[in-house]
């Protein structure tokens, strides 16, 4: 999903946001307005949809006059040490500044990601606390994937088919493994595909409101965000669930990374420093590796992670003494005679 003006802004300003299972940019022009977007799934890992975000970047024309970059996300380090951004926040960060941006008189935020979900609250416009959960599937995106093949609906139509049932079923979703089962049970007895559909829809939406929100009132304005929110029975069963309108935002996928972008654009307006940023040629086509080993110095036999740009360390991490972080160190890695390598091989 992109799209691209016909000409580059005079000032654009970046943003990514690496997750679990997808990756999002987004390029702002310096009022704030969203010039280019992208989303894709992580399938050949968190590098490569870094760098096939770039390659369509740059094929969209974009390269020039980015001044800024901010990153997100489970992975915005190693995003941050790919790229060279200049600003790194985290997810709840992201989400609230971009929600407050597009809709000032936001007063909760739901945002339902591949792996966690998370309810942040507002007050007069600013976010004052939030709430996470990072523990059990159930009511996450991942988990309405895996569930969606059970009763052989593609995901994209599943919340059609939650709209057609005059019955939702009663699924247990305080649990993803007790969800599971409860609608393996269900679909055994004989219940209908959309009842079946809804019911977990609404398990969800309850699953949320109960052990995410944990009590704290859900205030309006609501919007709900990330990639569930395509998912027009997910919007059913939480509108339902609180009893009011949930507005699902037009550039709902990618709240995360409109949000670092514009964390990057205050950073530029604030101080009007060099950029870190690498450049999106550099980025679409250099060669990113990212390899491990076992440091073998000391007792401690530290698992140490290495991010290494056409051959050569950029990062380190993993070793508790901090020697490894001196990138010129020779990485045992390299050596096919080190014990890890030879255990690997």
């Amino acid at each position: 999903m992109n799209m691209a003006q016909s000409s580059p802004p005079k000032d654009g300003f970046l943003g990514i946001d690496v997750g679990s299972l997808t990756t999002k940019l987004v390029l702002i022009a310096d009022n704030g307005s969203i010039v280019f977007e992208d989303y894709i799934r992580n399938h050949g890992g968190p590098i490569w949809a870094v760098q096939e975000s770039f390659r369509h970047l740059l094929a969209a024309g974009l390269t020039e006059s980015i001044r800024m970059v901010g990153t997100t996300g489970s992975g915005r380090e190693l995003a941050r040490v790919i790229v060279g951004a200049d600003v790194v926040k985290n997810e709840i960060s992201a989400h609230a500044r971009a929600a407050s941006f597009l809709f000032p008189d936001v007063g909760t935020v739901i945002d339902i990601g591949g792996q966690d979900s998370k309810v942040i609250f507002f007050k007069d416009g600013y976010p004052v606390s939030f709430n996470m959960n990072m523990v059990c599937t159930a009511g996450t995106g991942s988990f309405l994937d895996h569930q969606a093949s059970r009763p052989g609906i593609p995901i994209e139509q599943f919340g059609e088919w939650a709209l057609r049932s005059s019955s939702p079923a009663r699924i247990a979703g305080r649990c993803g493994v007790f969800a599971k089962s409860d609608l393996i049970h269900k679909q055994q007895m004989g219940y209908r595909k959309e009842d079946l559909i809804a019911g977990l829809c609404m398990a969800l939406a309850t699953n949320l409101i109960t052990n995410v929100a944990r009590g704290q009132p859900i205030r309006p304005r609501v919007l709900f965000q990330g990639g569930v929110a395509a998912n027009v029975g997910m919007r059913w069963a939480l509108e339902t669930k609180i009893d009011m309108k949930v507005t699902v935002p037009p550039h709902f996928k990618v709240m995360g990374a409109l949000g670092a972008a514009l964390f990057a654009r205050e950073r530029w307006l604030e101080t009007g420093a060099r950029s870190n940023f690498r450049g999106v040629s550099t980025v679409a086509s250099f060669s990113a590796e990212s390899r491990g080993f076992i440091c073998e110095d000391c007792a401690n036999s530290c698992e140490v992670q290495e991010i290494l740009i056409d051959g050569s360390p950029v990062t380190r991490w993993g070793s508790r003494c901090g020697k490894w972080e001196d990138l010129s160190r020779k990485s045992p890695a390299k050596d096919k005679q080190h014990p890890y390598n030879k255990a690997a091989g």
